[in-house]
């Protein structure tokens, strides 16, 4: 092992700290690294642009895989700084280095490190920076990050003297830099996307109304020059951004705040005030997406920040209190408190541009993705939380305002609606891995063998425990009644008690998540009474059962059981009817020979209640003498429909019901109707 002493602490000077890491300042040798060093030139041509110094900035992409940028804006100072290097080549060579410390040159630019032009010489196998200003065009150039000149025999010669190439008019000012990326720094394979180019070129544009942005591609690719301009600013922005239907004019807030913070000045800390200027432009669309683009001054702050954290908040505080209140879309939801919005439901379909200015920001991390000064937040918040209420309030279209209330009420409503179906879902998940039911009497064996009796009521139920083999068969009586599956929400399914015992029982989960091979019983038997209420329970189970359970129909283990309606004893044998014409039928047969049909005393069972275990056991419970229909997919659907119809006749809507009279009454001359 090494050994650790003062031989292993090293110094990394100048330029190397940012080759030894070069993630810390341009976030990773990756596409999106390669891509920073175009950002930063891009963003100091901006920043004269910015401070009414430049109208134009031309970005080319050379052939060779070099980059230019070029402005018109007053030119890097060439004067000589510390007696023997220029200004311009302590800028390309030193970090921290340049003219937006202090507010001096600039008021506001678009950062507080001060690393952008030498970071890009850093990471550069060569670079050409060409200054016009005081009537010459001066040129520096930088061979592995040293600086010199190249003379007529093409060889480089290291030096601070600038080279001057020639004369111009001295009015005539300007920036233009050209780099080499070092390609043993990089990702192999890597290269310039022209796309992601003409994206930060088109969106820098919006920063500065009436700046001119031209991409020149002379790699081969076809692709004619562009120029990217925006009169509009930050609404033009949202503008280009909008993919659907707009819900709401284009909105445009502007505000100022102050703020103090202790800063360095002649090395002691120092308060000063500062002045933020905030920049929004906002549209809601019919989509569902949001598209938030932030800024601080003339940078895109792409992970936002402290400026987007104080505009979420404000957006949320004003569409809950002013926006919403009062609206009867959410009445029913104000009762359980689940009517205020998220942030998420008062961006939904949201389009907005977030701009702050002001001197000397702080970033967290050297790329600048995400605003750091606290302060500036609160400033964002009360211009968002004025601006916006003075919108609602009266300045903008009625129209629009109801639009975009209606528009997050419903994103309220659909976001508790889902959180109760995830719920409900979840839930039923539980159930299948809960305890049994207590009401259910199990048996002792499951698998294919085994059979599931549900049986209506618990007078029905006394009787079917006891005359069932208990080894295979498992009774689960009914004491309430069912939800109606067809018209209910997957929530009020799973809270009903009477549904929430058959999953449970089953065991397979429910809905999408149901799983045959997990039931614990190859067969489900229904055993209700032989009348109206029992058909009706009957077509709920069915209803359910497809709804929620499908694949027990489909794989043909449901069964309803038929317990016959009429009962005689013809000697000690009973004899039993299923119908009324089996009884008529049953009557003329055993009335052959001296019987008369007047002394065979019919039984009518008003219910499987009223059946000793012994009846119920030969009618509906033994293998060998009952009779058991199997339950199609056509019969699931016919019940579905039954129970609606069910419903409809036996519910408590009586305007539902008037109107099924009404319409269904063909054979009575509705003007007689007393309705």
């Amino acid at each position: 092992m090494a050994a650790y002493d003062e031989k292993s602490i090293q110094l990394l000077e100048g330029l190397d700290a940012v080759r030894k890491r070069p993630g810390m300042y341009i976030g990773g040798t990756g596409p999106e690294g390669l891509h920073h060093l175009v950002w930063e030139l891009i963003d100091n041509a901006v920043d004269e642009a910015a401070a009414g110094h430049a109208n134009l900035v031309e970005v080319t992409l050379h052939k060779d895989g070099s980059v230019e940028v070029a402005d018109n804006g007053r030119g890097i100072p060439t004067g000589k700084k510390d007696g023997k290097r220029t200004a311009l080549e302590i800028v390309f060579t030193e970090l921290h280095a340049g003219g937006k410390f202090g507010g001096g040159a600039y008021s506001a630019s678009g950062g507080l490190h001060g690393v952008g032009a030498s970071v890009v010489n850093a990471l550069s196998s060569k670079l050409v920076t060409e200054v016009d200003r005081d009537g010459t065009t001066q040129r520096l150039t930088f061979v592995h990050r040293a600086p010199g000149r190249i003379d007529a025999k093409g060889h480089f010669k290291a030096g601070s003297t600038l080279e001057t190439v020639k004369k111009i008019p001295a009015k005539r000012t300007g920036t233009r830099v050209r780099f080499w990326p070092d390609l043993e720094i990089f990702d192999p394979g890597l290269s310039i996307d022209s796309d992601e180019v003409r994206t930060h070129c088109a969106q820098v544009c919006f920063l500065v109304p009436g700046l001119k942005v031209r991409l020149v591609d002379r790699r081969g690719s076809g692709r004619p020059d562009e120029e990217f301009v925006a009169k509009g600013g930050l609404a033009d922005l949202v503008d280009s951004l909008c993919t659907t239907a707009a819900v709401t004019d284009i909105i445009t807030l502007h505000g100022n705040g102050t703020f103090e913070e202790k800063v360095p000045v002649d090395g002691k800390m120092t308060l000063v005030e500062r002045v933020c200027t905030v920049d929004i432009a906002l549209r809601w669309t019919t989509g569902y997406d949001t598209v938030v683009r932030s800024f601080v001054n003339t940078i895109p702050t792409t992970e936002g920040g402290t400026h987007v954290a104080g505009f979420d908040r404000a957006l949320t505080k004003i569409c809950n209190d002013v926006l919403l209140t009062g609206t009867k879309k959410l009445a029913k939801l104000s009762k359980s408190g689940q009517d205020r919005a998220e942030k998420a439901d008062v961006q939904e379909g949201l389009v907005a541009a977030v701009k702050v200015t002001f001197p000397e920001p702080q970033f967290k991390g050297q790329t600048k993705q995400e605003l750091g000064t606290p302060q500036v937040q609160s400033i964002v918040y009360e211009v968002v939380r004025d601006g916006l209420a003075n919108w609602i309030e009266g300045g903008g279209k009625k129209t629009h305002v109801t639009a975009l209330r209606d528009k997050v009420a419903q994103a309220v409503i659909n976001r508790v609606s889902a959180k109760a179906t995830l719920d409900a879902r979840r839930k039923a998940s539980a159930l299948s891995s809960a305890g049994m039911p207590d009401k259910l009497a199990d048996c002792r064996r499951h698998g294919p063998d085994s059979e599931l009796l549900i049986v209506e009521g618990d007078s029905a139920a006394g009787p079917a425990k006891a005359g069932r083999n208990a080894e295979y068969m498992a009774v689960l009586p009914l004491r309430g009644k069912v939800v109606n599956a067809g018209k209910s929400t997957m929530k009020q399914v799973i809270e009903n008690t009477e549904a929430q015992a058959l999953f449970t029982a089953i065991g397979g989960g429910s809905g999408k998540d149901f799983n045959l091979e997990n039931a614990r019983y190859g067969r489900i038997i229904i055993l209700c009474d032989a009348d109206v209420d029992g058909s009706h329970i009957r077509c709920l189970l069915l209803t359910l059962i497809h709804a929620y359970m499908r694949p027990l129909l489909e794989d043909g283990r449901v069964f309803a059981a038929q317990p016959p309606l009429y009962t005689v004893k013809v000697g000690d044998r009973p004899v039993h009817a299923f119908s009324e014409e089996e009884k008529v039928q049953l009557t003329a047969e055993l009335s052959k020979g001296n019987r008369k049909a007047e002394n065979l005393q019919w039984v009518r069972f008003k219910g499987l209640g009223e059946m000793d275990v012994e009846e119920l056991a030969v009618t509906c419970l033994d293998p060998g003498t009952r009779i058991l229909r199997r339950i199609t997919m056509d019969d699931a659907q016919a019940a579905a429909d039954a129970a609606d119809l069910f419903e409809t006749l036996m519910g408590s809507d009586v305007s539902r019901r008037r109107a099924y009279l009404l319409e269904h009454s063909t054979l009575i001359d509705a003007a007689a109707l007393d309705v």
